[in-house]
């Protein structure tokens, strides 16, 4: 190709960059560790501490409870911290994924001289070299010469563009074939990639589970509310009027006194700050970071990289998935699996075509020769070409002949569907090959096993062949010869090309875990409505006479209300374009259902960011994984039911905390509540406060955020997006431990056959603070498992038998060693055993309630 340009000189570059800037895209937003810290603190239960916190600091100046108020800040500095190092380390792997993207080098042309330069570099005003296999680095036009591209990552369509002169060039687009200069006309986020990835940076709604947390926050603060009326009334109601023995005199005397009226108020403040920051489980915020976290390593072992902390939790609440074809339940790489002659003779390798010699060579000279791929015998490679011309190579596999000369080449086009060059060697032949529609008809002779010319006369025998290999997703192509270059009829029939991706090993049950876990699946692909059909069935999407089978035209005559009547039947979109992956996930979103979304390309950006949960392929676009909150690094479907089961776990996890958590924050409530009028004013010094804090917080949190993914969970339904956290199992066991715990504690401070059992007061409430430790670790049995074996899948989280086994050896320890510090002194054998046995009482009485739960026919857990 003789074209002389010169490019720009670098003063022309420079002043090129300063005018339309550079070629980097420009990230939605840049998340610092500082940024990520400070959006932590919008979490609901971490707010609603930071008011109590502000409280205690502002108001209670008198008895000012130091430990109290230095663990809710090391609960708020943990959790927001675990939090924003685990996003933001996140941030980073994504961002090593992204720097290798921008790795790629293009060619161009400056001062004369052709320049590999890497594609960041690249300026309007550059002249481009494009060859076979070169990703175009900007948008431009095309100046010279001619090309056949890929553009699916833009627009979705699967089929080859051709580009001759003065066609426009895209970002992001994979050069097929042939060799051109390009004119760079837009860079950066001036592209119409750029401008793709701009669109991003529109605010995505609400996680199911940052909705849920922000409804039991309400729940919550009420709770507390109440309960902080609650403890000032009794607090007063006791002071005031029992301890006057409700002699109106004394009341009033007692009311009318200022400065003593003034410190029961003010001491009411108190018990009322905090009533509101022990009826807040201040431990989960922290728990939900650690269980995200630690999950997220574990699903990176499963080729899941986690961009979004609660993009795993969401996983899990999907209610229907969108799912791509091509890479995800297919491998992506074409193969020939199949030749059929004229005379209707399979040929499944080319072993089987060496047999007849004067065929195989006919056959190779129409895949090798019409084919924009080179064989490299030597490192046995394929390099360049489109994928259908690989596939057909990587069948023959065999090198060019320098001593045959190709001319007159016509590249495939969308437009005439068949690509056509000319060979000259022994002698000159026509080689053409493509679609079946376009080529069967125009044959009148087909070449038989020993290479001689026959008569066509089974041409409906043929297409009945075609239809039933699409109709099992499979592609076919027609390869015919000409003895003329102009002409197009009276073609020779080479053979039937039957070509197939074929669906990944793991796909189905990649699909059939999915649906096991009622997560509707709807496959949108390019491919015709038969293949596509047959590929749904083949991996078990398509499976009932009711299922739905659209194409996008069909798809766009329905207007929204009969979308949503039919989507819950909706299997497969063929022929699809993007703004059908954004108008579906708008549908289900209206119903409330919680939406999944894979995507690759560029044009599936948008669909991804508006989904409530987004899947992007490890080999897709540096924009589609910007957009996505999970990077499936091995484009498996298999990959994402495995994020689906770790999401479900995560909840689960998260619920069982919760249960234990309220369970001691409603007896420590009661107590305050109960405690005024039975002359119980502290039942626990604020060092022993501290260390329950630690336990019901720090180490229960850490306890539950391994706990194991079981299949199970798979067989159950999804949760609706705003489904209560608390659910009525959870509901029953709060309330009944709850009370059982709060009565007990109080029984055994009050009961005086109980303190019988004890030497001294000073020994019951040592005991009094082992219970409360014990009857809590026990709970924490009852609450990780909703059978009657506690022991199920127990040493699956070996983390908990850790923790559990830590807080026992320091809670003997400080009993017997903790001294006038934490008001404890050695029990003998005998009260230990005595205390233990009254904390281990809360297990038979949880393992009743399930019996019960069980005979009226609740079976559900959390």
């Amino acid at each position: 190709m003789n074209v002389e340009f010169n490019g720009l000189n670098e003063k022309e570059v420079i002043a090129s960059r300063n005018k339309y800037g550079t070629n980097k895209l420009n990230h939605s937003r840049n998340n610092s560790f500082s940024k990520l810290l400070i959006e932590s603190l919008g979490d609901p239960i971490i707010k609603i501490l930071l008011i109590a916190l502000a409280i205690k600091t502002i108001f209670l100046f008198r008895n000012f409870d130091w430990f109290e108020t230095i663990g809710i800040m090391i609960a708020i500095f943990l959790a927001s911290f675990i939090s924003s190092i685990s996003e933001y380390g996140s941030e980073k792997a994504f961002q090593k994924l992204e720097e290798e993207s921008s790795k790629i080098n293009c060619k161009v042309k400056r001062n004369n001289k052709i320049l590999n330069i890497g594609i960041e570099e690249v300026v309007v005003g550059d002249i481009c070299i494009l060859e076979a296999g070169d990703k175009i680095p900007a948008d431009g036009t095309l100046i010279s010469g001619n090309i056949t591209c890929d553009e699916s990552s833009l627009n979705g369509e699967t089929t080859e563009q051709y580009k001759k002169e003065n066609s426009k060039l895209y970002r992001g687009s994979v050069v097929y074939s042939g060799r051109a200069f390009m004119y760079i006309d837009s860079v950066g986020m001036q592209t119409v990639y750029g401008k793709i990835a701009q669109e991003l940076q529109n605010k995505k709604i609400d996680s199911p589970l940052k909705i849920r947390l922000r409804n039991l926050a309400q729940i919550i603060s009420k709770i507390g509310y109440i309960g902080a009326i609650l403890v000032a009334f009794s607090y007063l109601f006791s002071n005031i009027v029992i301890k006057n023995n409700f002699n109106i005199n004394l009341i009033i005397n007692t009311i009318t006194n200022f400065p003593l009226i003034t410190s029961y108020l003010l001491y009411a403040l108190t018990l009322s700050v905090t009533i509101i920051v022990v009826a807040v489980p201040e431990g989960l915020p922290m728990m939900i970071t650690l269980v995200l976290s630690s999950n997220m390593k574990r699903m990176l072992k499963n080729n899941v990289l986690v961009r979004k902390l609660t993009g795993i939790e969401t996983a899990g609440s999907l209610n229907i998935l969108f799912t791509d074809k091509t890479g995800t339940l297919t491998n992506g790489k074409l193969e020939v699996i199949e030749i059929l002659s004229g005379n209707q003779k399979r040929y499944h390798s080319d072993y089987n075509l060496l047999e007849y010699p004067k065929y195989y060579d006919i056959v190779k000279l129409s895949t090798v020769y019409n084919n924009e791929s080179i064989y490299n015998s030597e490192e046995n490679i394929i390099v360049g070409g489109n994928s259908t011309d690989r596939a057909l190579l990587n069948f023959i596999k065999c090198e060019k002949n320098k001593n045959i000369r190709i001319s007159n080449i016509i590249p495939f086009d969308s437009k005439n569907k068949y690509s056509r060059v000319t060979i000259n060697g022994d002698k000159k032949i026509v080689l053409i090959k493509g679609a079946p529609e376009i080529l069967l008809k125009k044959c009148t002779n087909y070449y038989d096993e020993n290479g001689y010319k026959k008569l066509l006369t089974n041409i409906n025998s043929l297409e009945k062949d075609i239809k039933e290999k699409t109709t099992k997703g499979i592609r076919t192509i027609v390869m015919a010869t000409s003895d003329y270059e102009l002409q197009m009829d009276k073609l020779t029939l080479v053979g039937i090309i039957y070509i197939k991706d074929d669906v990944r090993t793991d796909a189905k049950e990649g699909i059939k875990l999915v649906k096991s876990a009622h997560i509707q699946v709807v496959m949108i692909t390019g491919d015709n409505k038969d293949t596509a059909s047959a590929i749904a069935k083949e991996v078990g999407i398509i499976n009932d006479a009711n299922d739905i089978v659209l194409t996008s035209d069909e798809l766009k005559t329905k207007n929204d209300d009969e979308l949503r009547n039919i989507l819950p039947h909706l299997r497969v979109v063929a022929r699809s374009l993007p703004t059908d992956k954004s108008r579906l996930i708008r549908i289900a979103q209206s119903l409330n259902l919680v939406v999944g979304m894979t995507g690759d390309g560029v044009n599936d950006a948008p669909a991804l960011k508006n989904s409530d949960v987004g899947f992007s392929m490890g080999s897709g676009t540096e924009v589609a994984k910007e957009a996505s909150d999970i990077v499936i690094l091995d484009n498996n479907i298999k990959s994402i039911s495995m994020a689906i089961l770790f999401g479900r776990t995560i909840f689960k996890s998260i619920r069982k905390f919760i249960i234990f958590q309220l369970n001691v924050n409603m007896c420590a409530v009661g107590l305050s509540i109960i405690g005024p009028f039975i002359n119980i004013d502290t039942p626990v010094t604020v060092i022993q406060m501290l260390w329950i804090n630690m336990v019901m917080d720090t180490f229960a949190a850490l306890a539950f955020s391994y706990e194991p993914p079981l299949l199970e969970y798979m067989s159950e339904f999804p949760k609706k997006r705003n489904e209560n956290i608390i659910n009525k199992y959870m509901l029953n066991e709060i309330i009944v431990t709850g009370m059982y715990t709060t009565v007990l504690c109080i029984f055994f401070i009050k009961l005086p056959i109980i303190n019988s059992l004890f030497r001294s007061d000073l020994y019951l409430m040592t005991a009094f603070f082992g219970l409360f430790i014990f009857t809590g670790i026990f709970n924490c049995f009852n609450a990780r498992t909703h059978r009657l074996n506690l022991f199920a899948h127990l040493l699956k989280n070996k983390v908990f038998l850790i923790v559990i086994l830590l807080i026992i050896v320091i809670q003997i320890i400080l009993l017997y060693f903790g001294g006038n510090l934490f008001r404890t002194s050695g029990l003998s054998f005998y009260e230990f055993i005595i205390m233990i046995l009254f904390s281990f009482s809360v297990i038979p009485v949880d393992l009743l309630r399930k019996k019960m739960l069980r005979n009226k026919g609740i079976l559900g857990g959390v």
